[in-house]
């Protein structure tokens, strides 16, 4: 495996939140699997490294998924004329019962994750099902794919069908095996606590699971103010928590390590409750849009201080590239711009890449961009075959990838080494 080699081509990456550099024909050295540099020229103690030369491509940083469900790749498309809950109950519930069958799964899986390769996403932050089988063959599947990145089995003890309802117990003895096997199997997929939402967990398992969190020194993921049925809802089931995130926060499941998906409906004091927790937001412009839940404020979540990121949210979202996800983040942000009487300035395409990019990155650990010390995670992007025109620079051509391209126009990938 050859983790060290250098790349030529242009290099566009977001080392700052709104800012796109853009650095044409130059090089980038990778030692170990690590950025080493951005070089105008290849300096000669480099020279002898193999050379992957893609002159007149364009380089950038792979996608980071930060919220999907691999469970329902097989729905992908299915019932988009439904709203969250009624979506759920049709169709998803029924579906994830079927990855009790570890021969479905792996079938499911393996194509899940040759097709996030394809598309350029190498990090995901990633629910599975309740089942135990399932989730490790998913996190096999990914790490075998060169995918790195979160897994959760998911945790459902309430408020769901009989054939896909664990017991309190049982639901607590699984996570602590599946946390204590996976810890020991996998190299660069990692557990993560996942309660579906909170009306599919007990008080009980909820404190179960924030234990685990700090026992495992784990990060959690989960739902959060996505539909106003479902905030109703909460607040039937929680009548000591006034605001929706207040029933993860006194389970110890709201922290720097949370990151939680949609949040279209979290008001100002729950954004602040974030902000100060320190809890990340997944953006899922697609599935909002898909199960008519709403445009998230995410102008003022940036605007406020929270970590923002976006998902792909498959199978509510039922685009599972990233580059349409990019896309999609910038057009709803115009719809909120015109609905806020353009009080909330919408995505710039820059903005909407970083959210993509680096903004995955960050959670995982690293810095923006291609930052030296990095794990390299890199697309390459040929535009050849877009609308001829030779009169646009590089920071145009990526625009153009993002709103006419798919990811037939990704010609090489890399995690570390080349896929």
């Amino acid at each position: 495996m050859n983790t060290s080699y250098c790349l030529r081509g242009s290099i566009v990456h977001t080392p700052l939140f709104g800012i796109m550099e853009c650095i044409p024909d130059s090089y980038i050295v990778v030692i170990n699997g690590r950025t080493a540099g951005l070089f105008s020229s290849l300096p000669l103690e480099y020279t002898d490294l193999p050379l992957y030369d893609y002159t007149g491509k364009i380089i950038t940083p792979a996608f980071c998924d930060m919220h999907l469900h691999a469970p329902q790749y097989p729905m992908l498309g299915l019932g988009m004329d439904l709203q969250l809950l009624e979506w759920l109950n049709t169709y998803t519930f029924v579906t994830e019962q079927k990855f009790k069958d570890s021969e479905f799964a792996r079938k499911v899986y393996s194509a899940l994750a040759k097709k996030l390769v394809e598309c350029g996403t190498t990090r995901v932050c990633m629910f599975s099902s309740i089942h135990y089988d399932a989730t490790m063959i998913l996190m096999e599947e990914l790490e075998n794919a060169g995918i790195s990145g979160y897994v959760g089995k998911v945790n459902m003890d309430r408020n769901s069908p009989d054939y896909l309802l664990e017991t309190t117990q049982e639901s607590i003895e699984q996570t602590r095996r599946w946390i204590e096997e996976s810890k020991k199997r996998f190299t660069h997929i990692s557990p993560i606590i996942t309660p579906r939402f909170t009306p599919s967990c007990t008080d009980e398992l909820m404190e179960a699971l924030g234990k685990f969190s700090q026992e495992y020194d784990l990060p959690i993921q989960s739902h959060l103010s996505e539909n106003t049925d479902e905030c109703a809802w909460v607040r039937e089931l929680c009548p000591d928590c006034p605001q929706y995130w207040e029933s993860y926060e006194k389970r110890g499941l709201f922290n720097s390590r949370t990151i939680m998906a949609h949040c279209v409906y979290s008001n100002f004091a729950e954004r602040e409750a974030m902000r100060k927790h320190g809890v990340w937001v997944a953006h899922c412009p697609d599935s909002n849009s898909n199960l008519s839940s709403g445009i998230a404020p995410v102008r003022k979540m940036l605007r406020e201080g929270l970590s923002v990121a976006l998902g792909s949210d498959i199978a509510g979202g039922a685009e599972i590239s990233m580059l349409k996800v990019v896309g999609q983040a910038i057009r709803v942000s115009k719809l909120r711009y015109l609905k806020s009487d353009k009080a909330e300035d919408f995505l710039t395409v820059a903005e909407a890449l970083y959210l993509a990019t680096s903004a995955g990155q960050e959670f995982f650990g690293e810095k923006a961009g291609f930052a030296v010390g990095n794990e390299f995670h890199a697309l390459v992007f040929d535009d050849s075959a877009l609308p001829p025109t030779d009169i646009i620079n590089l920071q145009e051509r990526m625009e153009r990838l993002i709103y006419l391209a798919d990811s037939s126009a990704i010609v090489d990938r890399f995690a570390c080494k080349k896929l």
